[in-house]
């Protein structure tokens, strides 16, 4: 999903509103299919895709993060275009999640859709909008993760309560590949980690210094998030 669509597309005609949104669903699209995806569906700005029907797919939920990353990368090479010609440049969230879901034609009788549904496929959805509470960009959830832990790096995020689940869902955010990201990252996630264990230690003084040592190697919403929690938590 695009992030502040509606305020872009104020500031454009619809002629070039429509042109920038084909542009960006097209190379989007370009990258899902290219990774054995299947595009559900577009809702507005938002795209919908799964893997692992109507054919097996062994390895989704690696493809999916593959996905995920490359169209992040490519993002980013779009914006110098974008900037180039005086176009706003979007950012994106992206969530991930891997679970059973009821995959078939769905409609009316006249007018049906190849689609998915499900609990798993609400959860991937309530991800995507998760990333604006972290300052992230692609979540990913612990389904996803235990499949996937062992060729990507990912940051343990926070346990979430999310609407329409009873037990709270461990979230991660999506990296990148292993070998792929830098020493200094990885010092980062480490400290990050260290931090959100003294968190759940109920340590708040000590889980403080460690986002703030978090925010001093690179700027990160999510390590302010946890801040101002702590200081909540001691305050209360």
């Amino acid at each position: 999903d695009i992030r502040g669509f509606t305020s872009i597309s104020e500031k454009l005609t619809p002629e070039q509103l429509v042109n920038l949104l084909n542009e960006y669903l097209t190379e989007m699209t370009n990258i899902i299919l290219k990774n054995n995806g299947l595009v559900d569906k577009y809702m507005g700005d938002a795209i919908m895709a799964f893997w692992n029907a109507p054919l097996d797919e062994p390895e989704h939920a690696s493809l999916g993060c593959i996905t995920a990353l490359e169209m992040k990368a490519r993002l980013l090479e779009l914006h110098k275009d974008w900037e180039s010609r005086k176009i706003p440049v979007l950012n994106i969230g992206i969530g991930l999640n891997t679970g059973d879901a009821v995959v078939g034609n769905m409609g009316s009788y006249d007018r049906f859709d190849y689609t998915a549904m499900g609990d798993n496929i609400n959860l991937g959805s309530r991800l995507e909008g998760t990333n604006k509470e972290y300052g992230t960009s692609i979540i990913i959830s612990n389904s996803t993760y235990s499949l996937v832990k062992d060729k990507f790096v990912c940051r343990e995020l926070d346990l979430v309560a999310v609407k329409g689940k009873k037990e709270p869902v461990r979230i991660f955010e999506l990296v990148g590949r292993k070998g792929d990201v830098k020493l200094d990252k990885m010092k980062f996630i480490s400290t990050f980690a260290e931090g959100l264990e003294l968190y759940r230690l109920q340590k708040f003084k000590d889980a403080v210094k460690m986002f703030e040592k978090c925010i001093s190697l690179e700027k990160d919403h999510a390590s302010e998030v946890f801040i101002e929690r702590c200081k909540f938590f001691e305050k209360e």
